[in-house]
């Protein structure tokens, strides 16, 4: 199991930019893919207060439920690049 968790929507283009930069930095990660329909996003709002993907948690530096793609590429570029 990876320290970092990325709840995404198939298909989204602001999951693609944080899947891309996970990739390009070699790390390992677990998806959670959550349902088309915001009435059902219920484990990510249980995460992060809110039903808008992406979505990461990161065990290992204390970070859970951050949303925003750009705010989620800037943290892993300052963390692990």
């Amino acid at each position: 199991m990876a320290n970092i968790t990325l709840y995404e929507l198939p298909g989204c283009p602001f999951c693609a930019k944080v899947t891309s930069k996970l990739d390009e930095l070699g790390l390992a990660y677990d998806t959670i893919n959550v349902p088309s329909s915001h009435a059902e996003r219920t484990e990510v709002e249980e995460v992060s207060g809110q039903t808008g993907v992406p979505v990461i948690v990161d065990e290992e530096h204390g970070v859970s439920g951050m949303a925003e793609s750009s705010d989620i590429v800037q943290y892993l570029e300052e963390t692990y690049a």
